[in-house]
């Protein structure tokens, strides 16, 4: 290990040499690059976690480089992966931590074998359904989790402890109503918001690999327009279906929406229920006698009646250019099949 890369982080008490190592040893998987996860991502990196996998399901855009810092224009200009473009930079910051790219959508059918063999999750998505999905996988393995979310000046970050803690469901029994909450595409969101809230993040991660977790379980919460800073007392709730019945109804299939909107995109993303029949060189030929099909090796797209279609491997489709579910489900079996 080298010590002289760490030596500021050794030299703070409260980790040394001893929690350098556990670092060192310790393995952290980033669920989303976006705001949040390149911050994250960034700040683990330069602490020396020995492994880090970045797991994300989109691509590199212009608007997104006002508060994603790891990437650049020029990822945005070949559309890269998100996780592939984080790891390129990252893989250049610090070559001594092995660093995994992931590009899926993270769905009940695969949550638990992507969470597998990780110490820790940090959660860096841009929707509640993954959260709650990744609630019930993290504590039914037993793996710690940190849930945050970012929008307009507001932050939270709260870290989930299996048998030790209350968890998500004890904060919110079940997720938001559609269209109870304010979004990215209402509200926007301040590019130093999730700068505060991933630092407050990667530091309790670094907490939690070194055993120093604290003993009260309480959620933060900032309001950085107004400088407002505040914890509140999470308690574990006695008849919760997660952490106390262990139910996990997040984990069966069909529980999540298989076609959703994307917070500030202006798109819908959709997935086949049974992603190993996609074929993706079969739909390549075929678009192509419409229109002109770009393949960048990574991803198809495609345009056609004013929208744009971006189609992964896995059959996992996003419909650019309208937010409307149903509008998305006619283009997709119009173009792509149900």
């Amino acid at each position: 290990m080298g010590y002289e890369r760490y030596s500021r982080q050794i030299l703070f008490s409260e980790i040394g040499e001893n929690g350098q190592r556990q670092v060192s040893k310790a393995s952290v998987l980033i669920l989303g690059c976006g705001a949040l996860g390149t911050v994250s991502a960034n700040h683990l990196v330069r602490a020396g976690v020995g492994r880090v996998r970045i797991v994300d399901r989109d691509f590199v855009e212009l608007n997104n480089l006002q508060r994603q810092i790891l990437f650049d224009e020029e990822d945005a200009f070949l559309r890269l992966p998100k996780a592939v473009a984080a790891v390129r930079k990252l893989e250049r910051i610090n070559s001594e931590v092995k660093i995994e790219p992931l590009i899926i959508d993270v769905n009940s059918r695969n949550i638990e074998s992507v969470i597998s063999t990780f110490d820790l999750v940090l959660d860096a998505t841009d929707n509640m359904e993954t959260r709650y999905l990744l609630n019930d996988a993290c504590i039914k393995n037993g793996v710690p989790w940190i849930y945050a979310g970012v929008i307009g000046s507001f932050g939270m970050t709260m870290n989930i402890i299996p048998g030790r803690s209350a968890c998500l469901r004890c904060l919110m029994d079940t997720p938001p109503v559609p269209g109870s909450m304010p979004t990215c595409d209402t509200v926007g969101v301040l590019n130093s918001v999730p700068g505060v809230i991933a630092s407050i993040q990667a530091t309790e991660a670094l907490k939690i690999l070194t055993g120093n977790i604290n003993k009260d379980n309480s959620i933060i919460h900032v309001d950085l327009w107004e400088r407002e800073f505040n914890q509140f007392q999470v308690k574990q709730h006695p008849g919760c279906p997660a952490c106390v019945r262990k139910e996990f109804e997040f984990l069966k299939e069909d529980a999540l929406s298989e076609t959703f909107s994307l917070c500030g995109r202006n798109a819908v993303q959709i997935t086949p229920r049974r992603e190993s029949e996609f074929n993706l060189e079969n739909l390549k030929v075929n678009l192509s006698l419409l229109g002109k099909v770009n393949d960048n090796g990574y991803f198809l797209s495609f345009e056609a009646d004013g929208f744009e279609f971006v189609i992964f491997p896995e059959g996992r489709t996003l419909i650019k250019g309208t937010t409307d579910e149903s509008v998305a489900r006619t283009l997709f079996a119009k173009y792509i099949g149900t």
